[in-house]
Order: C-alpha cells, then structure tokens, then sequence
C-alpha cells in the first residue's frame, strides 16, 4: 500500500519515472547500493525519530551516522528512534522502506547536509524493494522538506593539513 501512495504522490508531482521496482530488498543500504548499483553513500537513508513524543524524518547519506550533541543542538532533544514495531503505525511505511515522500501531516522531514555532495541520491519509495532517484534539490522540493540540517558524523572527508597539501611534488629553492 505504501509504495502504492508513494507512487501516486511522485506521478503527480512529475516524479513517477524516477521510480525503480527491485527484485531483491533494499532493506539497508548494503543491500540498496547493490541493487541499485551505486555508493553506500549515495543511498538516502531515512531515519524516524521522536522528539518530545511527536515523530520527525531525517534522511542522511548511506555513510552518515547521527551525532548525538548536533542532533540535540538542532531538535532540542536527544535522538531516539522510533521503536521498529511503531514505525508503520507513525509513519506508514515500513521498516526498511521508510521515505520522505507521503509522510502523514504534521510529520516533518528533515534532510542532513551529508547529501549535498551527490548529483542524484536514491531514498526508498514506501517499501523495502522500491527506490527513487532524484537530485538532493529535487528531494528538498518533492518531499516538503522542513529544510537542511547538520546533524550527521562519519562523511565528511578530513581535511588536509598545511604540510600534507604541499605533497612531494612541491620543488623546493
């Protein structure tokens, strides 16, 4: 059923092409790099929080993992997630197929800056087999996000040092 509204939702809002049907689950983001073929990165994985008892969306990158003090400086609470025997019932989507697209009203969805550095990024589309792509702009637009958030750790490339820039390359005089 999910995937059915989720459909319903991306057709009309210009979107339903985007939608991919796997043969094999996309439950996690090993599994949905692999059927879909692209970075664990690159997956936009979609995660369901309560925050002062009421249910928030934050989706990230497939290599991010929430930072517990910018996720408190952003929502004003530690993170909790929803239990995974409510998940349906909140959001109405399953475990594993959780998307931003069609959340309930009164839901918002956040989406985590970790995903600003891909051309396309691929969210789940209401089940466990069913991926869209689409740019992080069109995903902001599509999905009514709230807005961007910094609330990840994990993906940031590190940043070089002085020393380490100038390489061995560098002549010296």
């Amino acid at each position: 059923m999910s995937a059915e509204k989720v459909r319903e939702y991306l057709e009309k809002r210009g979107f339903g092409d985007r939608i991919t049907r796997h043969a094999q689950s996309i439950d996690t983001v090993e599994h949905a790099a692999e059927q879909i073929d692209c970075s664990e990165a690159e997956i936009a994985k979609t995660l369901s929080f309560l925050v002062a008892g009421n249910p928030v969306i934050v989706v990230m990158s497939g290599d991010a993992r929430v930072n517990s003090s910018k996720f408190k400086a952003q929502f004003h609470a530690k993170p909790h997630m929803i239990p995974r025997e409510d998940v349906e019932r909140i959001t109405g989507d399953l475990p594993g197929g959780v998307c931003p697209f069609a959340m309930p009203e009164g839901i918002p969805v956040w989406l985590d800056i970790s995903l600003k550095r891909f051309a396309w990024v691929y969210p789940a589309g209401g089940d466990c087999f069913t991926s869209v792509r689409i740019r992080p702009d069109e995903l902001e637009k599509t999905s009514g996000a709230s807005g961007w958030c910094d609330v990840c750790k994990g993906w940031q490339m590190e940043l070089k040092t002085e020393s380490e820039s100038y390489g061995e390359n560098h002549d010296t005089v």
